[in-house]
């Protein structure tokens, strides 16, 4: 489809956003508008430089970098957010959601990248791209794609060569920013010295227009029309995804080859972001780098990446790799995991050697639909329990009260037994969710903003805004397990085959659900809800929610030699 090119008028276009290919000095001190942070020192800005990719395509950048003769690190932050969006009403209105102040960024910085105030005041380099098909760049533009990783191989190498370089080059930022790098880094160009993931997707068909095999698009539709502002064409993702709903060569060539990502890497990941969760910790677990760290937050990822401590937590870790600094880095734990407890407990930064940690023992809750409850053992007899697509309630639930402290941190999953009257598919969503001991539903904001405004919004969606436990879904016709990439604890679909359901068939399902680390103290309770709507509503505010195509009524059913279970990942250590 056509793109469209920023127009000044829109709430997308910053005070850099303009094509002005120059040099300028900005003086410590100069504030780019009001609002924001004042440069700590002199920062030279060359704008709208240009760069050949392989091809002939000529794309361009900024770059910002101390005033010095010495030869420095440069860190990209690769995305088609607009280089010059920093100061936008559309990047300012998200930090004002989520209850972030202007003044802690210089407004030089891509939306969801690094701040090049700080970072050139600590000796590096920042190079915003507008990438193929954005903005001035010429070309046509792709949604997450290998040619993304094609094309930042070939804006590393030619940073790499610059004279104010020392040959080392990073990568950085959240979200789109986080998902090139997996790209980006499995291409290995030689002069990619480090990659910070900070919560990106890691399979554009699983993780943004087809999770579970499910075609919700509420946000791929939002990134389709509000992104890639350029002169080209811009890839339609939802037409794809429409004319292609099994997996085949297109989707193949939107996930990157893991097992080539081998460049030291610092992977930031929570449990609470319906779009980047599992991919973060798919791309994790399957990168092959000797050299991997993971940390896992308890908030959002905007508040998280701009955290003063986060920040410097980071620089650390390129000090080490971009500088060759023999700092405290490698004495940093390989993971460091958070445990939400939904009443202001939280632990964070946990040490561990693996995720899950050792102790994790899988262990099976078995669904009675007779006593609508999770039991340690299997029942004998057998039952099924039924709900109504779109109906009221609409969903079944199953609960544990727990009787000592207990700890959930790891892979959770659940194995279904299911069949459908009046349809031939289903749409599932389950939900494993904290009660306290009055069988209250706990949740939690992931960010600083709890006002009224975002209580409404939250109230049926933003479900990456207010936490309310680890989710999944599938279609029913796409439950083929493929059988390479399943393990005990992570389920994997091959979403490349086609089967329906015939009335009266009963057959098993597993579903993969989000990561999870959740404490409960005795007395407290988990919820395993099953529905054929959408449990957690839209992801951001504002979104559309999804809804399923399938109506009918759905039957669960459990005992004898019904196997339905949800599989819980119990640190041992922790129960007593």
């Amino acid at each position: 489809m056509q793109s469209r090119p920023l127009v000044p008028e829109s709430d997308r276009y910053g005070i850099l956003s303009g094509f002005n290919p120059s040099k300028q000095v900005l003086k410590a001190g100069t504030k780019i508008a009001a609002p924001f942070l004042e440069l700590p020192i002199e920062i030279v800005f060359d704008k709208d430089v240009a760069v050949t990719l392989r091809d002939g395509t000529v794309t361009y950048v900024d770059l910002f970098r101390p005033v010095s003769d010495e030869a420095i690190p440069v860190i990209v932050a690769f995305s088609p957010y607009g280089k010059g969006q920093g100061t936008s009403s559309s990047a300012r209105g998200v930090f004002r959601l989520v209850g972030l102040k202007d003044q802690i960024v210089s407004g030089l910085e891509k939306f969801e990248g690094p701040d090049p105030a700080y970072w050139c005041a600590h000796g590096y380099a920042i190079c915003n791209p507008d990438i193929r098909g954005v903005a001035e760049s010429q070309g046509d533009s792709v949604l997450w794609d290998r040619q993304e990783g094609r094309d930042a191989y070939d804006l590393v190498e030619w940073l790499g060569l610059q004279e104010w370089c020392n040959g080392k080059v990073a990568m950085s930022g959240t979200s789109y920013l986080a998902a090139s790098q997996w790209f980006t880094a499995a291409e290995q160009p030689p002069h990619l010295a480090a990659i910070n993931p900070w919560e990106g997707m890691s399979d554009t068909y699983r993780d943004l227009v087809m999770r579970g095999g499910i075609p919700d698009h509420g946000f791929a539709k939002q990134l389709r029309d509000y992104s890639f502002w350029g002169h080209g064409q811009k890839e339609d993702i939802i037409a794809e995804a429409d004319q292609y709903p099994l997996m085949n060569k297109l989707w193949a060539e939107k996930i990157p080859a893991y097992s080539k990502i081998t460049v030291p890497a610092y992977v930031v990941a929570s449990y609470s972001n319906s779009l980047h969760t599992q991919g973060t910790f798919r791309a994790w677990r399957r990168m092959t780098s000797g050299q991997k760290w993971l940390r896992i937050h308890n908030s959002q990822e905007w508040p998280d990446y701009y955290d003063e401590r986060n920040r410097e937590d980071l620089r650390c870790f390129f000090d080490h790799f971009l500088l060759d600094r023999n700092n405290s880095w490698e004495a940093t734990s390989p993971v460091r995991y958070s445990l939400l407890d939904l009443q202001g407990g939280d632990e964070v930064d946990i040490a561990a050697q693996e995720f899950p940690p050792a102790g994790v023992l899988l262990t099976k809750y078995y669904l009675n639909a007779s006593s609508r409850t999770l039991d340690m053992s299997p029942s004998t007899h057998e039952s099924s329990v039924q709900y109504v697509v779109g109906g009221t309630p609409g969903r079944v639930s199953f609960v544990f009260r727990f009787e000592k402290m207990t700890t959930l941190v790891g892979y959770p999953k659940a194995h279904l037994r299911v069949g459908v009257d009046g349809a031939d598919d289903m749409d599932l969503f389950v939900l494993a969710q904290k009660l306290d001991q009055f069988g209250t539903p706990l949740a939690q904001f992931t960010v600083p903003n709890q006002g009224a405004m975002l209580q409404d919004a939250t109230e049926c969606g933003g479900s990456i805004l207010r936490y309310r436990g680890s989710d999944g879904r599938l279609r029913v016709s796409l439950r083929q397990l493929d059988e390479m990439l399943s393990t005990p604890e992570i389920p994997a679909h091959t979403f490349d085959k086609s089967q329906k359901l015939v009335a009266g068939e009963v057959v098993d399902v597993e579903i993969d659900m989000m990561p999870i680390g959740l404490s409960f103290r005795p007395g407290e309770q988990l919820r395993f809800v099953i529905s054929g709507t959408s449990l957690l509503g839209s992801m951001m505010p504002g979104m559309p929610q999804y809804t399923s195509p399938f109506t009918g009524r759905h039957i669960i059913y459990t005992g004898g030699d019904n196997v339905a279970y949800v599989q819980l990942p119990v640190l041992v250590d922790s129960t007593f």
